[in-house]
């Protein structure tokens, strides 16, 4: 490989070269060198001026290696990237654009555009943003970012015990320790000495510089000078408004290596790195690169997840995302290991399952009949229909499945208290112990200081600042408030309308059942009516959810923007709340409808429950004889699996076909030829709610495996399997199908952290009940230990069921079809009433208040030692592990003593020095530049 060296001793040489694996052939890398005069450059900030070699013009650099994160020059990196196309109006965007990038320059950032016959569709400009280091100080002392001054002497943990098993799932420590452990400061100008300052260009990474630049974009006004409109402010402005057409920060391409050099002359070698295949050099490696190799790809999923590098790569909230999401599917694993030995004893103990075998019995269940379960098109039917929904019934419906509903509510317990202990050890790690009390109040949104035109004194820091008005904030409020019922109220509509169509329907499938007194058909046996209306109920109710779902999303995010809340956390918070709330009305009321109302408000024959009223041939449903808790299962999983799989689909598929419909290019292409900014500009953007939407669907999942998981022991399972796809699913969009988000910081999973509690103690309460109400288990127990002369279950099913005199049943009831020619004069139900003929005929018998006290009691019970479990738990386990504790006061005391001595030490310098004239300051801003500077802070 040639090397083009200058004579001078103030040059320094950089080779850019594209490395070839990123074509087909593995020829000759291709090579473009320029150098670099080192002098005083104000306007760049960083001493560095091009001087291109002899024979190597402007052009043949650009063109030589368009993938690059750097200016034309090769030596100021691109920090942000705004692109914008010529239309019919482009007088007047003309205008806002021109404004805009003035006063971006007088706020001290450095602009480049590239014109739009550079780019492949001949249309797109792109206007490349490069922030010096006296922007970049000026901002980093503003928002108090913590930067090093101190590498970290604190000793990390000592080995774990048979660390070696984890061996096969561990990554290299390359990529899961991206940097070293340092001591930390927020940045103060006045100080630069005190920090660790080897490189200005270096010195803040690229996820920080970027956010540093997105603020001043957000805050930079487009109005002319002398002209005072707060609305025309922002870059989401000029995006909503089409004057830009995105805004966005570049993912990494090149790497810099310095190779030596004498005299003053600095040799830098540049690599082009692709990030989805290996570089011919090893140090050319990048950051994504390593994020698609070890983290993007499924054949991963056994792998822990590179969370330091996430965090470094795309900032503290979306690492902490994916820390929560990869702890809960750790967490998963056991729920479903013991979700499975419940559900596998279901399987082994199905043989001796009393009940279901005198149900299945010709002379048992085959010879009791059963009371017409709907009016007019329901005939009498045998007990022996429902032989194989019994047993399906007893998968779920068994012993094992009390002690999974207690097991699962010590899980939630466990799981939500280890996570604040792995949460406190990522803020200690990843620099956020202070973050709350130091930077939220600097986060307010721009669009709050642009809507609020009323200032007052903050009692806190003595400045003016914008406020909401106590009467427009109520107003608001109420309108909000009233909006969200109607909403809600639309829901449980929905839900009225599907149990109608229940209820309507359930004759028409009754119809599969002929003549059970001669013949079962063949249908009939695997598919009850209860079964077919639960299946066909539940695909209808999904799909309203889903176009619900639709308008929800839009509805939360406008009344959330009609607050107008203070700031980014307040405004997320909100958003949550009330999306959540729409969602677990949406998504559960159907479920709670099967778990807690169908089947408990039916009467008996002759004196029925319409839903309507009397008037109304819509008779309230009855349950199985096998029990509602199968039909609640059927519920679960149609609504779980599909939200699942069609989240998946929209997330994995969706991109895919866009991508192909777009005719984007590929990697194939030589991306030499394809600038960096055009590769990331074709990517899909990450909207500012794009981590909204993934906590929201986890947590809906969360609601599901602990709210009705007593229904369903493979609930956690499914989970699992889904959320290993999410992972990775997820990982592979933000590291192929998305622009680099912008890095944002977050010391918690925010309001999240509250539903997740909400959701644990509820979870509580809906499993006692279900275990309770909705399963058998209860009546069962009754009967074996009170009314058992044998102790044991038979004899159960015929214990269970009433008995009604056929002569007595109303004309409305009774079917059109009058089959009935059997000697019998008797139907069965499912209740516990006297029979006919006696004193207290069709009034509840005592057997039916004994299984209310026993319910009643069992909810108690089970409760109370649950809570007890899960608060003794909570009280042992604390949420800050005591060496994080010991490391944070460490790292305290060590900070406040560094940073005393650095104030003597400069004390002493000032006091020997008092002769000498204090220095210049190093930023000088004209008059300009420090009105737009104000404006933007």
């Amino acid at each position: 490989m040639r090397r083009i060296t200058g004579k001078a001793k103030d040059e320094t040489l950089i080779e850019l070269q594209n490395a070839s694996d990123s074509q087909v052939t593995d020829g000759p890398a291709v090579l473009t060198a320029f150098k670099i005069n080192l002098h005083s450059d104000e306007s760049s900030g960083n001493g560095l001026k091009e001087a291109p070699l002899p024979g190597h013009t402007e052009t043949d650099k650009l063109h030589s290696n368009k993938d690059t994160v750097f200016f034309r020059d090769g030596v100021r990196r691109i920090d942000f990237v705004l692109s914008y196309v010529d239309d019919k109006d482009g007088e007047k965007k003309q205008e806002r654009r021109r404004e805009f990038e003035a006063n971006l320059e007088k706020a001290g950032l450095e602009l480049e555009t590239e014109d739009k016959s550079d780019s492949k569709d001949q249309k797109t400009y792109f206007l490349k943003i490069h922030a010096p280091w006296d922007v970049l100080a000026t901002y980093a002392d503003v928002l108090k970012i913590k930067v090093p001054f101190k590498e970290s002497d604190i000793p990390h943990g000592q080995d774990v015990p048979l660390e070696w098993l984890s061996h096969p799932f561990r990554l290299p420590d390359h990529v899961m320790h991206p940097q070293p452990d340092y001591f930390t400061y927020p940045f103060d100008k006045t100080k630069t000495d005190f920090f660790l300052i080897n490189d200005k260009d270096t010195f803040f990474p690229p996820s920080t510089r970027n956010r540093i630049v997105f603020y001043i974009l957000a805050r930079c006004p487009y109005y002319k000078e002398g002209r005072k409109d707060r609305g025309k402010t922002g870059i989401k402005r000029l995006l909503s408004n089409g004057t830009y057409t995105a805004a966005f920060p570049l993912h990494d391409s090149h790497k810099l290596f310095p190779l030596g050099g004498k005299c003053g002359e600095t040799i830098l070698k540049m690599f082009t790195c692709r990030y989805w295949k290996k570089a011919r050099n090893a140090e050319c490696e990048s950051e994504r690169y390593n994020l698609y190799k070890h983290w993007a790809r499924f054949l991963c999923f056994y792998k822990e997840q590179p969370l330091n590098l996430i965090r470094k790569y795309y900032g503290e909230k979306i690492g902490i995302y994916f820390a929560w999401l990869g702890f809960y599917t750790e967490m998963l694993f056991f729920a479903a290991v013991m979700g499975l030995i419940c559900f596998t004893y279901g399987v082994l103990s199905y043989d001796d399952n009393i009940s279901s075998q005198e149900i299945c019995h010709p002379k048992i269940g085959g010879r009791i009949v059963m009371c017409p379960l709907c009016d007019k098109k329901c005939p009498f039917w045998k007990l022996n229909s429902t032989c194989l929904s019994s047993w399906q019934s007893h998968l779920f419906d068994n012993e094992g499945t009390v002690f999974f509903a207690i097991f699962m509510g010590i899980w939630v317990t466990l799981f939500l208290e280890f996570w604040k202990r792995r949460q406190a050890r990522l803020e200690y790690e990843w620099d956020l112990v202070d973050f709350e009390e130091e930077q939220q109040q600097l986060q307010i949104r721009p669009e709050f200081e642009i809507r609020c035109t009323n200032r007052r004194l903050n009692k806190i820091t003595k400045e003016m600042e914008p406020y909401l008005p106590v009467t427009s904030k109520c107003a608001r409020f109420c309108l909000s408030a009233a909006t969200v019922i109607f909403w809600i109220s639309l829901i449980v509509a929905c839900i009225i309308g599907v149990i109608a169509y229940r209820l309507a329907v359930y004759a028409a499938f009754a119809s599969i059942i002929k003549d059970p007194m001669r013949k079962i058909q063949l249908v009939g046996r695997f598919i009850t009516p209860q079964l077919a209306t639960s299946v066909t109920a539940s695909c209808i109710n999904f799909v309203i959810i889903m176009i619900l779902n639709f308008f929800y999303e839009r509805v939360a995010i406008w009344i959330t923007d009609l607050e107008i809340p203070k700031t980014h956390l307040e405004y997320e918070n909100r958003l949550t709340m009330k999306m959540f709330l729409f969602q677990f009305v949406n998504y559960y009321s159907s479920c709670f409808y099967v778990a807690f109302f169908k089947g408990k408000f039916v009467g008996y024959p002759g004196d029925y429950s319409y839903m309507f009223g009397n008037w109304s041939n819509l008779r309230n449903e009855e349950c199985d004889p096998g029990g509602c808790l199968i039909e609640l299962t059927t519920q679960l999983v149609i609504v779980m699996t599909g939200k699942q799989l069609c989240g998946n689909i929209q997330e994995a598929l969706l991109p895919l076909i866009r991508n192909w419909w777009s005719g984007r290019r590929g990697r194939h292409n030589p991306e030499n030829h394809y600038s960096r900014w055009e590769q990331d500009h074709v990517l899909q953007n990450f909207s500012q709610l794009g981590l909204f939407y993934e906590y929201l669907e986890m947590v809906v999942q969360f609601g599901f495996i602990t709210l009705f998981v007593a229904s369903f022991p493979l609930a956690p399972l499914l989970a699992l399997f889904n959320n290993i796809l999410e992972i990775r699913v997820d990982a592979w969009k933000f590291t192929t199908q998305f622009k680099r988000p912008m890095a944002s910081k977050a010391r918690n999973i925010g309001a999240w952290q509250e539903i997740l509690n909400a959701v644990a103690i509820l979870s509580v309460v809906t499993n006692a009940f279900i275990m309770a109400f909705t399963s058998d288990m209860i009546p069962r127990m009754v009967y074996l230990y009170a009314y058992s002369k044998e102790s044991s279950m038979r004899g159960y099913v015929n214990n269970s069921l009433s008995i009604y005199d056929i002569s007595q049943i109303p004309e409305r009831n009774m079917p059109e079809d009058n089959w009935f020619d059997n000697a019998t004069s008797t139907c069965r139900y499912r209740d516990y009433r006297y029979p006919p003929g006696h004193q207290r005929e069709y009034t509840h018998t005592m057997q039916f208040w004994h299984i209310l006290a026993a319910k009643m009691a069992f909810i108690i019970i089970m409760e109370h030692v649950v809570f007890v479990v899960k608060f003794f738990v909570a009280w042992m386990i604390p949420d800050v592990p005591s060496d994080v504790k010991a490391r944070i006061k460490r790292e305290r005391y060590l900070i406040q003593e560094y940073l005393h001595n650095y104030e003597v030490e400069q004390l002493k310098l000032q006091l020997s020095a008092s002769f000498i004239t204090e220095p210049q300051s190093e930023m000088t801003l004209t008059p300009d530049k420090h009105e737009v500077l104000s404006e933007c802070l």
